[in-house]
């Protein structure tokens, strides 16, 4: 069968059984996007932007098991991207993304619309690719998704310039790849697994640590049975929430900058540490030499060899698929006959409750101002907690990921490694076409919603149902917190002056739009767009405290038990 490079293209995007491509069409990709209109197996959706395309494709696949897909042309389409590249690179997201380029004859030459896509983005991708011969373009494009989704998951970007897209060769599409450098290693090793639980068993103060290689891996189901089998203490990243039961009297909240007292405290006064799919980054165990404090023995599980002892030693380093891992490790658990001293985590236990007892997450209450953390213990109410929950980045995430209690995985989804503002709005879009059924609501803020509130506009042309939830308090929340805390109340910059009127602005797009005042409102409000406009797009401006801050925190700097607490100030 002989095709055109764009008819390829297309033809490998159905091979994979790919659903939709989040994208925005240009004139190095207009061969492609032709023989996309004459095929109806995969649906386009057309974003207003192309960083939104990326960060629609990234939700996409954050809220199911599948390969996000986006599509952009040349030059700044290209770089339009890189910020959603560059998000899902960092919170390692398997996604695919094409991107035009200019005939192959004028790359070089600073052609109209030209980039050099492969050195811009290649630190910010797991692989990229430039087809210069339309034969290689199937394989190439084959390579590409096998790279995404096998051992650590990233994107991975295949630029194919126009000329390429017009050639004709004969279309086979590979039905395995074998790459000699790329072997990502799937089954832990059995010995340091052995090691591993020897040290588990033997811990008098033990804790599981997990993060976003949970999720990502479907490892959620397992990690539960190992964590109920030996009954310790569990606390997960912002990443990772939702890969254990936060409704579960077995987790401690999530840890980290502003995660709870009893998990950072539980944290860094463990004896034994079993790390799964986390990276002990920066926003997790603050200062290294601070964690570095308290003698204990760490077990890490990773896919990716270069996390471990990246930044901090490890005892026991288990190179692995974190399911096959833990399976491995339940299935040796059960030939030991050996059991932890019930009285020694007993009492570790009763060491646990009392840092609990603080109440890390109390807040002050109005009559008068909507508290922000009362609007998510609404939200998480009215909705059951069944939600898809995606967030932008300040406060107001972190709010919610205190507040709102993931039972369940993928549903929490935003931008953690990154911290890219803006990606909330495409995020919640992408997430909804693919869990069509499922509620999605979006949690943001003024500053933030504002960096990609053209997609209300896609949202209005596919009737996308979304919730969204604007924490307002008229600030850049998480800067002014900072220069209050650490800059002598210098508020430079961060009050956010000449806002729109939101309701409006979501009418104009032909969306519903309420405005929220009153405490005694929240509740109401939520359940009317959650039942009267269920079937809408409904804006709530939520006009919050101004003064509200996220507690508890650990400064820049600072260790895991240096937090600091509403109390305390």
């Amino acid at each position: 069968m002989v095709l055109t490079g764009g008819e390829i293209v297309i033809r490998c995007l159905q091979e994979e059984k790919v659903e939709y491509v989040f994208g925005y069409p240009g004139g190095s990709v207009l061969f492609i996007y032709d023989a996309m209109f004459k095929q109806d197996k995969f649906k386009h959706i057309l974003v207003r932007h192309e960083q939104a395309a990326v960060h629609a494709a990234d939700a996409y696949s954050r809220s199911s098991q599948k390969v996000g897909v986006c599509m952009v042309t040349s030059g700044p389409g290209v770089t339009n991207a890189v910020t959603g590249i560059a998000t899902a690179y960092m919170d390692s997201i398997p996604l695919v993304i094409i991107s035009g380029q200019v005939p192959t004859a004028y790359i070089g030459q600073d052609a109209f619309q030209e980039c050099d896509t492969v050195g811009i983005t290649r630190p910010c991708v797991k692989h990229n690719f430039l087809v210069k011969d339309v034969k290689d373009l199937a394989a190439t494009i084959k390579k590409a998704f096998y790279l995404a989704k096998t051992g650590r998951p990233g994107p991975v970007l295949v630029d194919i310039p126009k000329d390429i897209s017009n050639q004709k060769c004969e279309f086979d599409y590979p039905k395995s790849v074998v790459m000699r450098s790329y072997n990502p290693v799937t089954k832990g090793h059995s010995g340091q697994i052995k090691k591993a639980l020897q040290l588990l068993l033997d811990a008098k103060r033990p804790m599981v640590y997990t993060g976003g290689g949970v999720i990502l891996s479907d490892a959620s189901s397992k990690l539960i049975k190992l964590v109920k089998r030996l009954g310790f203490p569990i606390t997960n990243t912002l990443m990772g929430l939702g890969g254990y039961p936060a409704t579960d009297k077995q987790f401690v909240g999530m840890l980290g900058m502003h995660g709870t007292y009893e998990a950072n405290m539980a944290m860094q006064n463990c004896d034994v540490l079993l790390a799964i799919g986390a990276r002990f980054d920066d926003r997790v165990i603050g200062n290294t030499a601070h964690f570095n404090e308290i003698q204990r023995k760490i077990i890490h599980i990773d896919i990716d060899p270069s996390s471990i002892s990246k930044r901090v030693r490890v005892d026991v380093p288990i190179v692995g698929n974190v399911p096959d891992v833990l399976d491995d490790m339940l299935k040796q658990l059960d030939a030991i006959e050996a059991k932890s001293d019930p009285k020694q985590i007993a009492a570790w236990w009763q060491q646990i409750a009392t840092w609990r007892a603080k109440n890390c997450l109390k807040y002050k209450h109005s009559d008068k101002l909507i508290m922000p953390q009362l609007v998510i213990e609404k939200l998480y109410e009215v909705t059951g907690g069944d939600a898809i929950i995606t967030s932008d980045v300040g406060q107001h995430q972190m709010w919610a990921a205190q507040y709102y209690k993931f039972d369940k995985p993928r549903r929490w989804i935003n931008s953690g490694g990154l911290g890219t503002m803006g990606y909330g709005l495409p995020a919640a879009m992408g997430a909804h076409f693919a869990n069509p059924k499922a509620t999605v609501a979006l949690v943001t803020g003024e500053a933030s919603i504002q960096m990609c509130i053209q997609e209300l506009s896609t949202c209005k042309q596919f009737r996308l149902p979304i919730k969204i939830i604007n924490l307002n308090n008229r600030y850049l929340g998480m800067v002014r917190q900072w220069q209050e805390m650490f800059h002598g109340n210098r508020y430079a910059e961060s009050y956010v002056d000449a806002l729109p009127d939101f309701v409006k602005l979501a009418e104009a797009y032909g969306h519903v739009g309420m405005q929220i005042t009153k405490p005694g409102d929240v509740e109401a409000a939520l359940r009317t767009a959650f039942t009267t406009h269920k079937n809408d797009l409904v804006f709530m401006d939520f006009i919050t405290d101004q003064t509200a801050n996220v507690f508890p925190m650990i400064a820049a700097g600072k260790g895991l038990s240096e937090m600091i607490l509403a109390e305390d100030l």
